[in-house]
């Protein structure tokens, strides 16, 4: 099926303004500063010449361990509630729109490994709260 496209990876960061400069040095744009919980970069460019794909930081606790269900990998397609429909996907989570204004669900894998199917336009890349 076209139209599935990877948007972001979330990982936990223990160190959250160490975890934050170390992705700035790689070269990723921080695009979204909602530190000590929250951060997201955008890779410099796409190869397929598309969106570039993005990073994101989500603050824990110095005594955390990843759960089974992270990484937490994010594909966007153009109709959440379609795209599940049309590949017979059973997801976990309800459909919904969440206050960040994505709709989204999460499926899984066939280990386990959790998945969010999500519609976004151009809330992904420029959210009202994008650094300018």
């Amino acid at each position: 099926m076209s139209g599935l496209r990877l948007n972001q990876v979330t990982l936990g960061a223990i160190d959250f303004a160490a975890s934050v400069l170390f992705y700035q040095k790689l070269g990723l744009t921080l695009i979204v500063d909602s530190a000590p919980r929250y951060a997201r970069f955008e890779f410099p460019s796409s190869p397929n010449g598309g969106e570039p794909a993005t990073l994101s930081l989500h603050g824990v606790e110095p005594n955390w361990t990843a759960p089974k269900d992270w990484p937490l990998i994010y594909f966007e397609v153009d109709d959440v509630v379609e795209f599940l429909r049309v590949c017979d996907l059973h997801p976990i989570t309800k459909p919904e729109m969440k206050d960040y204004q994505w709709f989204e669900a999460d499926i899984l894998d066939p280990s386990g490994n959790r998945i969010r199917i999500y519609s976004a336009g151009e809330v992904r890349r420029f959210p009202p709260w994008r650094i300018p």
